[in-house]
This record gives structure tokens, C-alpha cells and sequence, in this order.
């Protein structure tokens, strides 16, 4: 094992609860959810709650998949959730019939957690507008008044 890989014990409670949406996830697919099954489950993103953001946890699932046909379908499924004042909330999930499918979500997920960076040209000319359009509107509330 590497020593940068880190074991995350988690509760009782939270596997119920991620096992129960990664079932709703697979309802919501329209697989039958007494005869499709869970195979493996684990959480492969846990970035902590701290004072000034939210957590977020990324649950990737494989499992089987049974339509309403009978056939059995390989899928390979994924949950994510913010963390809120210490609870999971639901976010997202999907539920995908090849790897590469939930890959390109994660690629998503990855980008949608990034922090901005002011210093990227777009928000730096954003912040530059927000200032101009407020030092003009400033100029015309106090010299149109003037001019009154």
C-alpha cells in the first residue's frame, strides 16, 4: 500500500445511507431494485468540512443491474454528496453502463469543486466591470442630483 493512500473508517449509518441512494440510484435507471445488487462500494473523494466550506464526498458502486426484460446489465454507479454543518446531503448520482461513462462525471465533479482564482484573466475583468458599472452609477446618482 502507498504510503499517501489514506484509510477513511466510515459509520455504520453513513454505509446504510449510501448503500440506500446507491438502490434509489439504480430504481431511478430502471432496474428492479428486489432483483439488482450492490456489488462493491467505496467512497474514492472525502474532502473534510472546514470553518469557511462545505465537504464533499464522491461514492463510486459497481454492481448488476436487472431491467424490466430480465437482463442482467453491468453497472457501474455514483454518488456524491456535500457535507453540511457534519451531514451528508444527497447532490447527485448516476448510474452508468461503462467505466468511461463515470469517468467523464468525475471529470465534472472535479471541476465543479475547484475554488476560483482571482487570478484568472475572467475574473479579473469581471470584478473590473462590477467596479466600473458601480463607480458610473455612483456618478449619476450624485451628479444627477446635482444637476436637478
Amino acid at each position: 500500500m502507498n504510503s499517501h493512500v489514506q484509510v477513511i473508517r466510515f459509520s455504520e449509518a453513513t454505509i446504510r445511507q449510501v448503500r440506500l441512494d446507491c438502490n434509489r440510484a439504480m430504481v431511478r435507471a430502471r432496474f428492479c431494485p428486489q432483483r439488482s445488487e450492490i456489488l462493491q462500494l467505496r467512497c474514492i473523494d472525502n474532502r473534510a468540512e472546514t470553518e469557511t466550506e462545505f465537504g464533499n464526498q464522491l461514492w463510486y458502486f459497481e454492481g448488476v443491474g436487472v431491467d424490466e426484460l430480465d437482463r442482467r446489465h453491468r453497472v457501474y454507479g455514483v454518488v456524491e454528496y456535500s457535507t453540511q454543518f457534519g451531514l451528508n446531503e444527497l447532490v447527485e448520482d448516476g448510474v452508468f453502463t461503462t467505466e468511461n461513462q463515470r469517468e467523464r462525471f468525475r471529470s465534472l465533479y472535479e471541476r465543479e469543486v475547484q475554488r476560483p482564482d482571482w487570478r484568472h484573466p475572467g475574473h479579473r475583468l469581471l470584478a473590473a466591470a462590477v467596479i466600473a458599472v458601480s463607480v458610473v452609477w455612483l456618478g449619476y446618482l450624485m451628479f444627477g442630483s446635482v444637476a436637478s
